[in-house]
């Protein structure tokens, strides 16, 4: 009996990939933009295990033309790629990474916090169009972060991990989300609707997953209620936000800022607009891109393959259901 087929959608560590090669023959997609859907779809009929990554959709038909597969294993938080219901449905357990990158993802989106804030690309592209002549009062002046008031959306272990950081910077800190407002004041917040959240805050982080009710949660009604002062911070994902409706409200004002490290697409194209606004820093969804991080979240990722291909029950199994099935 031959040994169980694993199709790696990206380059993991080397370390990771001599791991999992331990189990199971591996085949690892080399190049570096991801495999095209109908390539995934000509390889998993072969296959025993699947790790992918956010940029795979891995849908019903996909699965349907996988009869032998016992794990798919994605290498994120968010399984927004994945028809989940298809999967439990057909008996397929689901492995994420979760819990690793809240603390590196948490810092990420304080960074773009203080970025945006004290318009540091701002400045940086002042000195290289040789705009810096002396010293001046009022050039490049930002917003304080200390003392301000900041409002988390989605309080999660990511969101709860940003709160900790404002506690340091003495903020004020509302959070509307599903968790008791014990559970928010016990953490340091209060939890108030979404409409006084974004009607008090300097700066909104948004912490919350992609499903159908957050779609475009924030959107034009949303950013019209906000101060023409404050900061709006996407580490979530990119439909998230409805990213006509920021252009609008940063290229009139009605915002000031705005950090993404996420986007509607990914990756944004070059002639999107927001990218001709000075005021809207997007960088390439970078938030977990630590060393010591991703390299755990590959370890994670290969684990739940490895369980899976076993017959065990995923370290982290987003859907734990599959195993009650008759």
């Amino acid at each position: 009996m031959g040994r169980d087929q694993v199709f790696v959608t990206r380059e993991l560590p080397p370390k990771m990939l001599g791991k999992l090669a331990e189990h199971c023959d591996v085949e690892v997609w080399d190049e570096f933009l991801p495999p095209d859907y109908e390539i995934i779809l000509d390889k998993i009929g072969g296959l025993a295990g699947l790790l992918c990554l956010l940029t795979d959709r891995i849908d019903a038909q996909l699965m349907d033309a996988a009869p032998d597969i016992k794990v798919i294993s994605n290498l994120a938080v968010g399984y927004d790629n994945i028809d989940i219901p298809a999967a439990t449905q057909r008996g397929i357990p689901i492995g994420n990474t979760p819990g690793v990158l809240n603390e590196t993802t948490a810092d990420f989106a304080f960074a773009l916090l203080m970025a945006t804030a004290r318009r540091i690309p701002e400045a940086r592209q002042y000195i290289h169009d040789g705009k810096w002549l002396t010293w001046h009062p009022t050039v490049l002046s930002g917003q304080d972060v200390f003392g301000a008031t900041l409002g988390i959306i989605g309080c999660g272990r990511i969101g709860a991990a940003v709160m900790r950081r404002a506690s340091g910077f003495g903020m004020r800190v509302l959070v509307n989300s599903l968790e008791s407002a014990d559970e928010i004041q016990q953490l340091g917040g209060e939890k108030v609707s979404l409409d006084e959240l974004l009607s008090q805050s300097d700066f909104v982080s948004l912490h919350v997953p992609l499903t159908e009710e957050t779609h475009h949660l924030i959107g034009e009604r949303e950013l019209k209620q906000m101060k023409p002062t404050a900061i709006l911070i996407n580490t979530a994902r990119g439909s998230v936000l409805d990213p006509e409706a920021l252009y609008t409200a940063l290229r009139d004002g009605e915002i000031l800022a705005a950090g993404l490290d996420v986007t509607e697409p990914e990756p944004i194209p070059l002639d999107d607009l927001l990218l001709s606004l000075e005021n809207c820093l997007i960088v390439p969804h970078i938030a977990s891109a630590s060393v010591a991080t991703r390299t755990k979240m590959a370890e994670m990722a290969v684990d739940n393959v490895i369980a899976g291909l076993r017959g065990q029950a995923l370290p982290t199994c987003v859907n734990p259901e599959v195993y009650q099935r008759g």
